[in-house]
């Protein structure tokens, strides 16, 4: 008898199971229809360089309170952390990159309640099990693996509790948002805010996927300079 256990279970490794196995049954502990319908969804379009922006607007309301924010990358994940640290917020970053150590001192302080804020890759963000996640930001949606929307989501819905998702989409990510969205079956409400970009929410083709490869590594570093300009002055 074999058995797969997984958190996600993305459609190729779906169909690596079915060539692998003698009429495989697939049991989910929590379906993700359920998780779906807990999590009130919001998704607001934004230019990448305003993301930061956006997001400490979001922190300004008092009712996010356990916030958990994802990120792509691991440095993409410190740099958020340390922005919003800088600007009075708390803020602690877990990733593959961070020791046993460094990760429980974060996990601890998250919560503790020490810290407001977490940010987190997708891949160090599995291991955390917290009940009382007010929100979950996704700073980044997950555009090379759709399906950990729903993971993601689904950590401010724990125990049948209701929770509250807000998506940053920027121009590149528009593909992905309506992967995402024809994934749960579902149009996710778009929220009016001060940075809204209709760049982003009409974009299409090459515009509405992520640069090649060898582009993304200058597009990171004007964004770091970017945010450091923007928030020197605040």
């Amino acid at each position: 008898q074999s058995i797969f256990l997984s958190a996600t279970m993305p459609q190729r490794i779906s169909e690596l199971a079915k060539t692998l196995l003698r009429h495989p049954v697939r049991v989910e502990v929590t379906p993700q229809a359920s998780t779906v319908k807990l999590v009130q969804q919001k998704v607001l379009f934004v230019d990448e360089r305003n993301k930061i922006a956006i997001l400490l607007e979001l922190l300004e309301h008092e009712d996010l309170k356990c916030v958990l924010v994802f990120a792509r990358t691991k440095r993409r994940a410190n740099n958020v952390a340390e922005t919003l640290t800088s600007q009075g917020i708390r803020a602690e970053a877990i990733h593959g990159n961070k020791s046993q150590g460094q990760r429980t001192r974060a996990l601890d302080s998250f919560k503790s309640g020490h810290a407001r804020v977490l940010v987190a890759t997708d891949i160090a963000a599995r291991g955390i099990d917290i009940d009382d996640i007010s929100h979950v930001i996704n700073y980044d949606l997950p555009v090379n693996q759709v399906e950990n929307y729903v993971h993601r989501i689904g950590r401010t819905a724990r125990a049948g509790a209701k929770g509250t998702a807000y998506s940053l989409c920027a121009s590149y990510e528009r593909d992905a948002l309506r992967e995402i969205e024809s994934l749960i079956k579902m149009n996710i409400e778009v929220m009016p805010h001060s940075f809204h970009s209709n760049t982003a929410r009409d974009a299409v083709g090459a515009a509405a996927r992520p640069p090649p490869k060898q582009q993304r590594g200058q597009r990171r570093q004007n964004m770091n300079r970017q945010d450091r300009r923007h928030y020197r002055s605040r």
